[in-house]
């Protein structure tokens, strides 16, 4: 068998399993969540139907489709559809380390508004003189927010960034590059505001900076950040040192971050140009 192509609507793709049926064709439809995969059971009339199928995209409800679906007697009431879930959204895009660093954060968040933001950074705060022993400090820091709109905005992005990139370059890679950004950039913010910081935004510009520029120096790794998103995130970073948005923003772990995104995508880049 052939796969064929992918469609998002299984009615409009079982009404071209029944237009190719008249044709004396067999394409068998495959739910794949909320897709339907479309099979060749004989590929010597791949030519065919791939022709059919280009003239089919172009006005999928030309009546000879629905006519196509009385014939080979099947009704749309013969499809069902399962109900949206917004969870089942979330985990089919992300890997085990995104959700997992997203259930870390909200837990952490929800534990500082039970007993005080204080009391849960004297455990996971930036180490200071004393404490650089504690190794978990150089990275838990990260997991830290202060507000609703901090952990939305974080999160939103860990997820639309991170996620992608555990299922196309593997676990692996996604925690090397949460490790590094947020040791790095926590130490950059350091310097500059002492220990009392935290927040996912410095391994965030990081991932952004990693995802934009692997999208255009090797756009075959499947990843991808607008240029206009890449702008918005330049902007946001620059009217954070302005205090345009009157809020309380890590300036530098944000700089950091994004300069270390950027670094390893261009090294990376290079080692699969070298290797090849």
């Amino acid at each position: 068998m052939v796969r064929v192509i992918a469609l998002s609507n299984p009615r409009l793709a079982q009404a071209f399993v029944d237009f190719m049926a008249t044709r004396g064709i067999t394409v068998e439809m495959q739910r794949i969540g909320h897709d339907a995969e479309l099979w060749l059971a004989d590929d010597s009339h791949l030519t065919d139907v791939e022709q059919q199928l280009e003239l089919f995209l172009q006005d999928p409800l030309h009546p000879r489709y629905q006519e196509a679906s009385w014939q080979a007697g099947k009704t749309d009431s013969t499809i069902t559809y399962q109900r949206y879930s917004y969870l089942q959204r979330i985990r089919s895009q992300a890997g085990p380390l995104t959700l997992s660093v997203m259930v870390l954060c909200i837990v952490i968040y929800v534990l500082m508004q039970i007993i005080g933001d204080d009391n849960v950074m004297v455990w996971l705060a930036w180490p200071n003189s004393s404490q650089y022993f504690q190794v978990w400090r150089w990275f838990s820091h990260a997991l830290l927010h202060f507000s609703m709109l901090h952990i939305l905005f974080n999160l939103m992005w860990w997820w639309y960034l991170g996620g992608p990139l555990e299922k196309r370059l593997g676990t692996g890679k996604l925690l090397t590059i949460t490790l590094i950004s947020a040791l790095l950039s926590g130490y950059g913010q350091s310097i500059f505001s002492g220990v009392y910081f935290g927040g996912l935004s410095g391994v965030v510009y990081a991932l952004m900076g990693y995802v934009w520029l692997m999208g255009e120096l090797a756009p075959q790794r499947g990843l991808n950040l607008p240029r206009g998103l890449m702008i918005f995130s330049i902007l946001w970073l620059v009217g954070g040192y302005f205090d345009i948005f009157g809020l309380s923003i890590a300036n530098a772990a944000h700089v950091v971050g994004l300069i270390i995104g950027l670094l390893m995508a261009f090294i990376d880049t290079r080692i699969t140009r070298t290797l090849k």
